[in-house]
């Protein structure tokens, strides 16, 4: 059944969420603020080692990098095309729709917790490769085992933010599901080079989404998004040149 690995996936979520959220009633605030913290901790690491596994080849001569003007091109052109449509405003609209239409007015966490739990799910190549792969092929292995990630995260997210974490099961089956529908459009164009790109950029923001669980919203990860549709097309470019 196509499609069948983003239900898997969202629902993961909705059960991890839950599940987080049932913990969550019996943890004392300071618990909480700690799980936050280790949280973002988790976050950061997870997006520095996809960072540095996509950035450094090892040679005869020892560990090269790569990927620099591809990384400052990327992030440069999607953050001003991501602060022109105002993306990050846009999703935190949609959180505060959520929380008004379920009751939830006095979870002062809802948005933040919402919007940081979506980025972290959405963001990254298992996403748009097991979403491709299950469009195409009905093989949703890649999107299972995703969604085992996503039960974890989601538990210990909403454990100590919220009942918004558990939410980010719509972006998720929104943005896969529109992945899975478009697979064969998109299948030409997810070259090898395509998906480093997309996994480096990809992990380079969900660092950003740790920085924002340790320290506050330091940065607009939302207004950040294109430029992993920036960081395709630069591959795209240079395999296919006019």
């Amino acid at each position: 059944m196509t499609g069948l690995g983003t239900l898997i996936n969202a629902a993961a979520i909705l059960a991890g969420g839950i599940l987080g959220l049932t913990f969550g009633k019996f943890m004392k605030p300071r618990y909480q603020e700690t799980l936050t913290m280790a949280c973002g901790v988790s976050v950061i690491f997870l997006g520095i080692a996809g960072a540095m596994e996509k950035m450094m080849t090892v040679t005869a001569e020892g560990l090269v990098s790569g990927g620099t003007m591809m990384i400052i091109g990327s992030f440069v052109l999607g953050s001003l095309l991501g602060e022109w449509m105002n993306i990050e405003q846009h999703l935190e609209k949609f959180g505060g729709w959520l929380k008004r239409k379920t009751g939830s007015s006095r979870d002062h966490q809802f948005v933040d917790g919402f919007v940081t739990a979506s980025l972290t799910v959405c963001i990254g190549a298992m996403a748009v490769v097991g979403a491709i792969q299950d469009g195409i092929y009905g093989d949703y292995s890649i999107l299972l085992a995703k969604a085992a990630l996503d039960f974890i995260i989601i538990l210990v997210m909403s454990a100590s933010m919220g009942k918004g974490c558990l939410f980010s099961a719509v972006p998720v089956g929104l943005f896969q599901g529109a992945v899975t529908l478009l697979a064969r459009l998109i299948e030409p164009f997810m070259t090898e080079a395509a998906l480093n790109n997309l996994s480096l950029t990809g992990s380079m923001l969900i660092f950003c989404v740790g920085v924002n669980l340790l320290w506050g919203k330091k940065v607009k990860v939302a207004n950040m998004l294109p430029a992993l549709l920036v960081a395709v097309i630069w591959a795209v470019c240079r395999e296919y040149p006019l």
